[in-house]
């Protein structure tokens, strides 16, 4: 048996649409319910950002983890396969109009991409100010809280209706399949046979 830690929510079920389409079985998680036994597979509903933590330490064989994420958290897992979910970008937000001074010695940045965030912007040679956040990142810049933010874009609206604009791009994200090292290694007929039906299915679509 194999066992998949899925991030909560749209992604979750969008994963779980693939893995029917790809197997020819039906995939749902019952009402309230964190664990999806069915035939060969274990699906486990876990936050976003505890996917990679329950790949690497061996609770998941394997997850499906957005690459901000596995860039945020550096863990050592092997990227199985692109499943073309939640593109989107990582990038600066600035308040609209507002030009970034790459000439600041040090600035304050608010995200919740702390670590991304920090060597972005010691690569290009400024003393950051990382202020973390949980939500309403955008608020920052406009209450004087930060020169900037860090946040993931996906239409930029978000930051528009909130008086924001999208500067440089950081990295893209998308969703990824991704393996903890030992299962790779102790399953990997299996593993390697569950990606390429995915991937198959992946690419007729």
């Amino acid at each position: 048996m194999l066992t998949i830690a899925l991030p909560k929510g749209r992604i979750a079920k969008e994963t779980l649409d693939i893995f029917s389409a790809s197997l020819g079985q039906n995939f749902v998680f019952d009402d309230r319910k964190l664990i999806l036994e069915k035939g060969d597979f274990r699906f486990l509903d876990v936050r976003n950002q505890d996917v990679p933590t329950y790949v690497k330490y061996g609770g998941a064989d394997l997850g499906v983890v957005g690459l901000d994420v596995l860039e945020e958290k550096q863990l050592k897992l092997i990227k199985l396969l692109d499943l073309k979910l939640g593109a989107c970008k990582l990038c600066i937000g600035l308040k609209a109009g507002q030009k970034f001074d790459w000439t600041k010695s040090k600035i304050k940045v608010a995200t919740k991409h702390e670590n991304i965030a920090k060597r972005f912007f010691e690569k290009k040679a400024m003393a950051v100010d990382i202020i973390k956040l949980y939500g309403s990142i955008e608020l920052a810049p406009l209450v004087g809280l930060s020169d900037c933010i860090v946040d993931i874009v996906q239409t930029g609206d978000t930051m528009k209706q909130n008086g924001l604009e999208a500067g440089d791009t950081i990295m893209q994200s998308s969703v990824f399949l991704v393996a903890n090292k030992n299962s790779y290694y102790i399953k990997k007929d299996e593993i390697l046979a569950l990606r390429a039906k995915l991937r198959k299915n992946i690419e007729i679509s």
